[in-house]
């Protein structure tokens, strides 16, 4: 029975035609090697290389073998790597769940370079409010959430913080304000507004109000929506303004105008963040994929 270091061993002598490198390059004397390949031809029953005094080129049937050793030898190293990871608990499923304006900005980066490191496990994504995430964690029925921060009813839940960005000014194409490079919340006072229902996002929903009123006014609230291109959706219709994530513009939107928001720091701010609820070796994994991405500027949003 030919094992996988005589296959090995044939794929040296074949890529090398040389039994003198192929030794050299295994770490072997060369009268076994060349004892070895000759018992492989005898077992086969067939001829494996040309040769006279040096090896000249493969046989039909060394061909073949070497494909097929070629793809054995990798399944097999899959197999040990993939056995290694199982140990380590690496393999099996990891549930994500993300809030909709992650999709636009920092998901993908995260999810890429998570598959490369690891496209042995099999993502499951779903799209949910914070509020909707924080109760699928907490159930069981997600292992990692990506959610806006502040959030109420964390709970136990940990929190593994990502970035805090400022919210732009979601405004209709043709607004006197978005004639402006940026807009004043003030100037937003007497507007419409697309506001997040409290109930999907309390954190988020209360930040936005309580700038507001610390700009002297409270939002008039003409429409409420979840997602945020809903709300950019109804802000091109001329439904009201709003105050919307930057990845959202950055992806741009056909009848908006989006303008940052005049001031020093972070007048509106949101954070994402990572939720869970239990540690295990994919979440960890998880985890810490995300940071390395943040850490090296791959979750950066185009200016």
């Amino acid at each position: 029975m030919i094992d996988l270091r005589q296959l090995r061993q044939f794929v040296a002598v074949a890529e090398e035609l040389s039994f003198r490198k192929a030794a050299e390059r295994l770490h072997m004397a060369q009268p076994p090697l060349t004892a070895a390949i000759r018992h492989m031809e005898e077992e086969l029953g067939t001829v494996l290389l040309e040769r006279s005094n040096r090896v000249e080129r493969l046989t039909p049937s060394g061909q073949v073998l070497l494909e097929e050793a070629r793809r054995t030898l990798r399944q097999a190293e899959r197999a040990l790597q993939l056995t290694r990871r199982a140990a380590g608990g690496l393999v099996g499923s990891l549930r994500i769940s993300f809030v909709a304006s992650a999709a636009h900005g920092v998901l993908p980066a995260i999810l890429r370079a998570f598959s490369d490191a690891h496209g042995e496990v099999d993502l499951v994504l779903r799209e949910a409010t914070t509020a909707e995430q924080l109760a699928a964690l907490q159930d069981g029925q997600a292992d990692i959430g990506l959610v806006v921060l502040p959030c109420a009813g964390a709970g136990d839940l940990e929190l593994a913080a990502l970035r805090e960005e400022a919210l732009v000014a979601a405004l209709p194409e043709g607004h006197p304000l978005a004639a402006q490079a940026e807009v004043e919340l003030p100037d937003l006072a007497q507007e419409p507004w697309i506001l997040f229902p409290r109930s999907a996002g309390p954190g988020l929903h209360d930040r936005i109000v309580s700038a507001c009123r610390s700009a002297g006014f409270a939002p008039r609230v003409a429409q409420e929506a979840i997602q945020m291109e809903t709300i950019a959706a109804l802000v091109a219709g001329g439904v009201g303004v709003a105050l919307v994530a930057p990845a959202l513009a950055a992806a741009g939107r056909t009848g908006v105008a989006f303008r940052p928001l005049a001031g020093k720091g972070t007048p509106v701010g949101y954070q994402l963040a990572l939720a869970f609820a239990r540690r295990t070796p994919l979440v960890d994994a998880f985890v810490a994929n995300a940071k390395q991405c943040e850490a090296r500027g791959a979750l950066s949003f185009p200016q």
